[in-house]
């Protein structure tokens, strides 16, 4: 390799650290060929890439990225996982490939400018899925959006209920039209049936209409006397 291409493989490297949100650092000695390329498959879901590095290029790329903490672990040799996507994917996969082949043995990685040692990377590794995760998330907090829904569904269902009651009352007469439901008691101070009562008016007209018979009588009295003047005019003609 001579410089130009050595300089190519240190930006090349270097770009790599900086996009990466994740680097874990293993020990690739007894990996086959075949071996690498089933693990790089497995790390395409968690969007990473292993790449097994020179560790003087990779101390030059460290530099240039200002990854100071990425120089320690690189001693004897060494393979890096640049993670783009899920870390805890990426270190499942490593973590049982280890276990499957008894290869590739952590030596470190850094997250986020963090330096993380053997056991972080194997807690990491134990965690769910960034799809779990995310589901979980959304889980606990719909939970409680959905409480809140059921809640204001019941208060807006009995808020329908009594406005249908209102108009209930407003239809039979029980409340009045036009008028606020807050005014529906009011018909306890108005005692109206009190005013039906009042049909003692027509008996007025009764004792006015009594004295008419006296009237009737009196009228008849001089009829009465005319046939006594009439006796008397015959009594003075005989």
């Amino acid at each position: 390799m001579n410089r130009e291409q050595k300089a190519a493989a240190v930006a090349e490297i270097a770009e790599q650290i900086k996009e990466s949100d994740a680097i874990f650092a293993v020990d690739y000695r007894g990996i086959s060929v075949t071996q690498v390329a089933e693990l790089r498959g497995k790390l395409r879901d968690a969007d990473a890439t292993f790449r097994v590095v020179k560790n003087t290029l990779t101390e030059r790329a460290a530099d240039a990225a200002e990854v100071e903490a990425l120089k320690e672990l690189l001693t004897g040799p060494t393979a890096l996982t640049f993670v783009r996507g899920d870390a805890a994917t990426a270190a499942k996969a490593i973590s049982t490939f280890n276990k499957e082949t008894d290869l590739l043995a952590f030596k470190g990685g850094i997250m986020d400018g963090e330096s993380l040692e053997v056991g972080q990377i194997q807690a990491i590794a134990k965690l769910p899925s960034r799809q779990v995760l995310y589901g979980q998330l959304v889980g606990v907090v719909a939970a409680p959006i959905t409480g809140l829904a059921r809640s204001l569904g019941g208060l807006l269902g009995g808020l329908a209920i009594a406005l249908g009651q209102v108009q209930e009352k407003k239809q039979s007469g029980e409340i009045p039209a036009g008028e606020a439901p807050a005014a529906a008691p009011e018909p306890e101070a108005a005692p109206e049936p009190e005013a039906a009562a009042e049909p003692e008016a027509p008996e007025a007209p009764a004792e006015e209409t009594a004295p008419e018979p006296e009237a009737a009588a009196e009228t008849q009295d001089p009829q009465d006397d005319t046939p006594s003047d009439n006796e008397n005019d015959s009594g003075a003609s005989a």
